[in-house]
This record gives structure tokens, C-alpha cells and sequence, in this order.
């Protein structure tokens, strides 16, 4: 646990080989947009904003190591901003130095390094935690780096690497504890709280199924449940408060006060083309008209917002509010489940190669090729085998709470469900960590076939998802 970082003899080529290939998809990325993202600028959120398209991924990490602002959303990342405070003063070290903005650059050695140590820490899941053997963990680990949305989230600026680099680390510490029977300490379970929760708010409740299945009925005993739980809950939420009243109210209610002024002035600006262009002169009338016009006009906005895919594809909420408008009960789960759940977070479509929900792309996209529908339901057959060979294993079932609780929000709430497979990162791990169980349970016979098996999906699935992504960033 000391070295926790420290690659072993084992892994080198393993580690080379990941490197290598995560550096590859940055540096494509890198060079897409490095001749716009490298100049200076006095509006870096319009600049990236309206320039960066990779699916639906924000690039808001780029604008707050460009210029040092809690652009995220701080309910949902509380602690984010703050995370990326020292490589923002790196890169404005780099920007003094160099006269260049090197943000690219500096994120894409967070980017490499989280999907660097996802992938070592996971590799020790299946060799420490779950025993298999090294060859078996090599192709196990390799497979959960082939889907789609793994490889998208290692080059994107945005915290779905963070978050899944945050979560394998937690599953990992977890494991070697419950292996070794010892429980997971207060002041570990509350640091792990603080980093995952930190960088998105709904993972530092795996953080407490983690500590959950460590450390069983002692869990739950009064003095931890407020030690550990209630206290770093409610000084985080505290905290996410504060900020949003000291550092992002502000600047809402400037942007309110500069529309409302926006409104007037164009209110105006009717009111005058109208009392020049007609022939009454009782003021009353006069603007009754224009508040007609207004209407008429307040109407069409609304409407034509209402066909835009960013608001068309966002499915009816439950209710209208803060975060219960966050929901969905309107678009269909089954086709989710089909084409985004184990679809798109695993194998690209190649209509709307990577498209946005929120600019075009539908929110269900079939697959050109029948043969993608047959991996995809190979692999959901091995999830559910093994689901059930691993059905005594507590750490599996630790990993399934994780994804679980996942589906809870996306499947059941409908949390980002038209675009689930943006959040694959959060959970993805879990199905390679589930047919590992599998592994488990072969004889030596069935075992050959079932490494044949693994080892031509994550080739297809290399293969196909590269190619694709290659394509996006070279050509499209």
C-alpha cells in the first residue's frame, strides 16, 4: 500500500504499452484544435465552448487551467476547480514562459496519468484481488481499455477519467483490505470520500459502499456513521454552498441583470420602430401593440427552442425543479439499454461518428453492421454468466453496488440517460471486473476458449473503436 504507484517488474510492458497508446489518442486530439487552443484569449469558455466537439463531452477543464474559474457545475463537482488549481498556475507559468496558451498540454498529462493508473490498478484487481493469472489479467484489462467510451474518456478534457481513475483506486484499496481482512480505516474512507466526491458528488457514495463491504457490521456503528458519513457529507455539501453563493451566484446574477437590461433595450428599440411606422397615437395603444408584438415574439423563441435538440432530446422530468429537472421518464430504457448502455459506451456507432445529443445526433442510433448487436450481446451473456459464477464473491458484488447505483440514476431516474454513455467510465470496469469472476470457475479446457474469446473481442473491439476515433479526429 505504500508503493502504491510504484509500477512493478510485472507490469512494465503492460505500462509502456498503455502509455504509449493513451499519449497516441492526446496527442491526435492535440493536434485537431492545438493551431485555435494554443493562442491567448480574453473569453477562454466561448473559445472551447464553440470550438471543441468530441460527442457531448465539455471541455470546461481547459478553460479553468486556461484561466482559473468554477465553471463546473459546483453541486455536481464540488471540488473539482480546486483540484485543477496547481495545473492551472503550471500553465500560467508555461503561458509567462512560452507567450502560448499550453493547456492542451498540461491536461493531457492529468488525462494520461489517470487512464495510466486505471489501468495498473485494475490490472491488480484481477491479479491481487481476484487471483487470476497474468495473462488472464493482461487481456481482462486490456478488453476494458477496447470500449469505446474508456478510450474517449482517456483523451477528452473532462473528469470521467478522474472519476474513473478515483473509483478502480477505491475498488483496489478495498479489495487488498477485505483480502487481508483488515477494515478500511476512518481517515482512508474519508480521504477517498473527498477525491471521488470532490471530482463528481454521486461517486462518494460508492466510497461508502466501499467502506460497507470492508468493514461490515462495524460500519454502521454510531460514532463511524457520524465520523465518517454524516460529518464529511454535510462539511462537503456546506462547502459546495459557500462557493456557489461566494464565487458563482455573482457572476449569475450579473448575466440575469445584463439580460433583463438586454430585454429593455430591445423592448425599446419595438416600441420606437413601431410608433414611427404607424399611424396611432394614443401611447396606450401603442404599447398594447408592441406587448403583442413581444408576445408573439417571446412565442416563437420558445418554440423554436423547444425543436432544438438540446432541449427536444432531454425527455420529459419527473417534475420541474433544481435537480428533479435533471430527470427523464420519457425515453425509452430498452433501446437505451441496447444501443448506449452496452452499445455506444462499448462499440461506436458509425452514423453520428461521436456526435452530440445536444447539437444533432439522436438520442438512439442503430449500428450499420449486425455483427456489432452479436458482440454486444457475447458480452452481455458473460456479464450474466458471470453475475452468477462470482455470486458468493463479496468484492464482485462490492463492484456491482458501484454500477448499480449508477443505473439507479441513469436507468431508473433517467440522470443523463440520453446520453448514458458519456458516464461509461463511472461503472464500465465493473463488467470486465464481473466476467473476471468467470474466469474464476474454468477448468483449464474451457479456460483456452474463454482467452480466445476475450482476447479476439478486445482486438475487434481496438481495432473498430480506433479506427473510428482516428477517423473523427483526422478527417471528419
Amino acid at each position: 500500500m505504500k508503493n502504491i504507484f510504484k509500477i512493478n517488474k510485472e507490469e512494465r510492458w503492460l505500462a509502456l504499452g498503455v502509455f504509449l497508446f493513451t499519449l497516441m489518442l492526446n496527442a491526435l486530439v492535440i493536434i485537431k484544435y492545438y493551431d485555435r487552443f494554443i493562442k491567448l484569449s480574453n473569453n477562454y469558455r466561448s473559445l472551447f465552448v464553440k470550438t471543441f466537439h468530441i460527442s457531448g463531452f465539455d471541455p470546461l477543464t481547459y478553460e479553468v487551467v486556461s484561466k482559473w474559474t468554477t465553471s463546473y457545475n459546483i453541486h455536481r463537482h464540488p471540488l473539482l476547480a480546486f483540484f485543477m488549481y496547481i495545473p492551472n498556475q503550471i500553465n500560467q507559468a508555461l503561458i509567462m514562459l512560452t507567450g502560448h496558451n499550453c493547456v492542451q498540454f498540461v491536461v493531457a498529462a492529468i488525462l494520461v496519468f489517470c487512464a495510466f493508473y486505471s489501468f495498473i490498478f485494475l490490472y491488480r484487481i484481477f491479479r491481487e484481488v481476484l487471483d487470476l493469472q497474468s495473462f488472464d489479467a493482461s487481456a481482462l484489462a486490456i478488453f476494458t481499455f477496447s470500449f469505446a467510451y474508456v478510450m474517449v474518456a482517456s483523451m477528452v478534457p473532462d473528469h470521467f477519467i478522474m472519476s474513473m481513475f478515483m473509483l478502480i483506486m477505491t475498488l483496489y484499496i478495498s479489495g487488498l483490505k477485505m483480502k487481508k481482512h483488515l477494515p478500511l480505516s476512518r481517515w482512508q474512507t474519508i480521504l477517498l470520500f473527498v477525491f471521488t466526491a470532490g471530482v463528481s458528488l454521486s461517486n462518494g457514495v460508492k466510497t461508502f459502499f466501499a467502506g460497507m463491504f470492508t468493514n461490515g457490521k462495524r460500519f454502521f456503528r454510531p460514532l463511524n456513521i457520524i465520523l465518517v458519513v454524516v460529518v464529511p457529507s454535510a462539511l462537503i455539501w456546506v462547502f459546495s454552498n459557500y462557493e456557489y453563493q461566494t464565487l458563482e451566484y455573482p457572476r449569475w446574477h450579473s448575466r440575469q441583470v445584463a439580460k433583463l437590461r438586454l430585454d429593455e433595450k430591445h423592448k425599446k428599440k419595438v416600441f420606437e420602430m413601431y410608433k414611427d411606422t404607424t399611424h396611432i397615437s394614443d401611447s396606450a395603444e401603442i404599447a398594447f401593440n408592441v406587448n403583442n408584438i413581444l408576445s408573439r415574439q417571446a412565442v416563437d423563441a420558445y418554440r423554436k427552442k423547444q425543436q432544438s435538440p438540446n432541449v427536444a432530446h432531454q425527455g420529459e422530468p419527473i417534475a420541474k425543479g433544481e435537480y428533479i429537472g435533471w430527470t427523464d421518464i420519457s425515453t425509452p430504457r430498452i433501446m437505451t439499454v441496447v444501443e448506449n448502455l452496452f452499445g455506444e459506451s462499448i462499440l461506436l456507432h458509425q452514423n453520428y461518428l461521436l456526435g452530440d445529443t445536444l447539437t444533432g445526433r439522436p438520442v438512439l442510433v442503430h449500428y450499420k453492421w449486425i455483427f456489432n448487436y452479436v458482440v454486444e450481446g457475447i458480452i452481455v451473456i458473460l456479464f450474466a454468466l458471470g453475475l452468477y459464477c462470482g455470486r458468493k464473491n463479496k468484492f464482485m458484488w462490492m463492484a456491482v453496488s458501484f454500477m448499480a447505483f449508477d443505473m439507479l440514476l441513469h436507468l431508473g431516474l433517467g440522470f443523463g440517460i440520453n446520453e448514458v454513455y458519456i458516464m461509461s467510465p463511472h461503472w464500465a470496469f465493473v463488467i470486465t471486473i464481473v466476467i473476471a469472476c468467470l474466469a474464476k470457475k474454468l477448468n483449464e479446457r474451457k479456460l483456452v476458449a474463454f482467452r480466445t474469446l476475450i482476447c479476439c473481442l478486445a482486438a475487434y473491439l481496438l481495432i473498430y473503436n480506433t479506427a473510428l476515433i482516428v477517423e473523427y479526429l483526422t478527417i471528419l
